[in-house]
């Protein structure tokens, strides 16, 4: 498939990453649905798990019930390489810098890197999350005894 250098779609995908990785730390559901295909996909192997779940419905029910009220996520992406094709779909890799803190967990603490490959889709004329995956580069896991949190938002930004 011949690759398209669509400057206007790369910028309308960028927004389109950095909305999923809002929605995720903020756990709205909401915005989250609202970037994904109904027949999303997401395949995310972990040092320590993997996550797969098929389908809208089944990928947002599995964020809300990960990312509670003591949770505390943040994700960064970067350094995206994105290809737009003819047929309205589009590849892009990203960098991942993520940290994690479960206060449910004895306050579980989780810190990596990972290599984010996507697919995506434009439906009427908007871009859209169709298959989502990463692989970790680097992943530490540790207990923090005193996380010293002196902010938490979650679901309100």
């Amino acid at each position: 498939m011949t690759m398209e250098f669509d400057l206007q779609a790369i910028e309308h995908i960028k927004r389109l990453k950095y909305a999923y990785c809002r929605a995720i730390d903020t756990c709205n559901l909401e915005l989250l649905a609202s970037i994904l295909t109904e027949d999303a996909e997401v395949d995310f192997h972990g040092g320590t798990y993997v996550f797969q779940a098929q389908g809208r419905d089944a990928i947002v029910a599995a964020i809300g019930g990960a990312f509670h009220e003591e949770f505390v996520g943040c994700h960064t992406v970067h350094m995206p390489v994105i290809d737009v094709f003819p047929d309205g779909t589009a590849e892009g890799r990203w960098r991942l810098l993520d940290y994690a803190l479960n206060l449910r967990e004895d306050n579980l603490t989780t810190v990596g890197a990972a290599e984010y490959v996507d697919r995506y889709v434009r439906q009427d004329g908007v871009w859209l999350i169709g298959y989502s995956s990463y692989t970790r580069l680097y992943e530490r896991v540790y207990r923090d005894a005193e996380p010293g949190l002196t902010a938490h938002l979650l679901g309100s930004v």
